[in-house]
């Protein structure tokens, strides 16, 4: 039987304060647009944001472990797909939040 694994971000505050204002940075500067449909958001950033996005996926599945993150090419960009799980559904709002323009929040929301 496996373990579940914790909705909780791993982050100290240090750490947390610095991922937030290079989210924040990251999507002022790069994002298209994002979509939500349940507990799937999308990001689409300009394809220049490619090693960046790749960057943000790698260390949110560092400290999010619960989300799950997949990074694509596609014609109008980079898309970051994040998937939170049916035991997140109550929190998906805040968890996705971090992700949108203009945040300066965790990606993961939860802290």
């Amino acid at each position: 039987m496996s373990e579940a694994i914790p909705i909780a971000c791993t982050l100290g505050a240090g750490d947390l304060q610095q991922r937030q204002a290079w989210i924040a940075d990251l999507n002022r500067r790069q994002l298209k647009r994002h979509t939500r449909n349940d507990l799937t958001l999308t990001l689409v950033y300009h394809r220049k944001a490619r090693r960046d996005v790749a960057r943000l996926a790698a260390q949110e599945r560092a400290c999010c472990a619960f989300l799950t993150f997949e990074v694509a090419d596609s014609p109008e960009g980079t898309v970051l797909t994040v998937t939170a799980p049916e035991t997140a559904r109550l929190a998906a709002e805040t968890l996705f939040a971090g992700f949108t323009a203009g945040q300066a929040r965790s990606a993961c929301g939860c802290c």
